[in-house]
């Protein structure tokens, strides 16, 4: 292409620009986000198209010979086909400027009052797109303070809740610890109230609980009346035992006595030997017979005689002891 076919396509590529900023700047922008929020883009068109960060890309190979390198192949022109004509213009042969420009100017002036009141109503709306705005916010701040309030009530009332119930378990808990103590003591003394005797009972049989005066008396005064008993039976034993050897060495003297003969210095006659011999057996019988009832009668007095002494003693003991018991019963 020529070089004013170029300088138009980069003309026009400016306008397009320029109206492009042009409308960039005149389209009201969304206002920033509430604190904690963010806008999303979302795709208001007709048409659904797929918005993706990452562009699609293919890879391709290709493989070209080798080749010398060689210059820029030189743009097409095509060959001229007719003829040249110029036409020379002057200075006002074709149009009047103050005539022409006037439609020009209406639209400028028209544009540019409607872009002056489309930036009006923007602010406008801007600004009661920011009383909305905070009013919202306020609201907003509002129901967050209410939220807040009634959450904070509502975890006071649960807290309360558990709390309430937390001592009604520790009552119920409580109450039943007392009853099982009550229903434990009441068994415990009802199942001592029969131990406890039987207890006593058997520490008092088996000799724990006992009379000091009946202690004292069978430790200390039984014991020397046995022995004191005693050593009156063994004198007893005793006197009876040489009694009784008094009584034999005296049975034998007599014996010995009575059977040997009589001197022969006496003189008898032989009609009175006989007799005399007659009358022997029959004086020794009768002085063995006295003898014997003698004896007898000794050996029956000598133990009454020492029964005496021993029944004495013993009721001489008793009545001490009857008087050991009334004093340590008086102690």
């Amino acid at each position: 292409p020529s070089a004013r076919t170029v300088k138009k396509q980069r003309r026009a590529q400016k306008q397009l620009l320029a109206k492009k900023l042009s409308r960039e700047q005149i389209r009201p922008g969304t206002p920033e986000p509430v604190k904690g929020r963010q806008h999303v883009y979302v795709q208001t068109e007709l048409y659904l198209e797929e918005i993706s960060d990452r562009i699609i890309e293919i890879d391709g190979e290709c493989q070209t010979d080798e080749f010398l390198d060689r210059p820029t192949t030189p743009l097409f022109i095509p060959a001229k086909t007719g003829k040249d004509v110029a036409t020379q213009i002057e200075e006002g042969e074709l149009f009047d400027f103050d005539i022409e420009v006037k439609p020009i100017l209406e639209v400028l002036v028209g544009k540019t009052v409607e872009q002056a009141l489309l930036e009006v109503l923007e602010e406008e709306e801007l600004l009661q797109l920011w009383s909305h705005q905070r009013a919202f916010a306020e609201l907003r701040n509002a129901e967050f303070a209410e939220l807040q309030r009634l959450e904070e009530q509502d975890r006071r009332i649960r807290e309360e809740k558990e709390r309430r119930r937390l001592e009604h378990l520790e009552k119920l808990r409580k109450q039943k610890e007392t009853a099982e103590k009550i229903v434990a003591r009441a068994f415990a003394q009802r199942y001592l109230a029969d131990l406890i005797p039987s207890v006593f009972n058997n520490l008092y049989d088996s000799g724990f609980f006992y009379d000091p005066v009946e202690r004292d008396i069978e430790t200390q005064f039984f014991p020397w009346l046995m022995s004191e008993v005693e050593e009156t039976l063994q004198k007893k034993v005793l006197g009876r035992t040489m009694l009784d050897s008094l009584i034999c060495m005296v049975v034998e003297k007599r014996l010995d006595e009575f059977s040997h003969p009589p001197p022969s210095d006496q003189t008898q006659s032989p009609d009175e030997e006989p007799r005399a011999t007659d009358a022997a057996p029959q004086l020794s019988g009768e002085a063995d017979a006295a003898d014997q009832p003698a004896a007898e009668t000794e050996e029956t007095d000598q133990p009454v005689a020492e029964e005496e002494p021993s029944d004495s003693t013993s009721f001489q003991l008793e009545e001490k002891g009857q008087e050991g018991t009334a004093d340590l019963e008086t102690e």
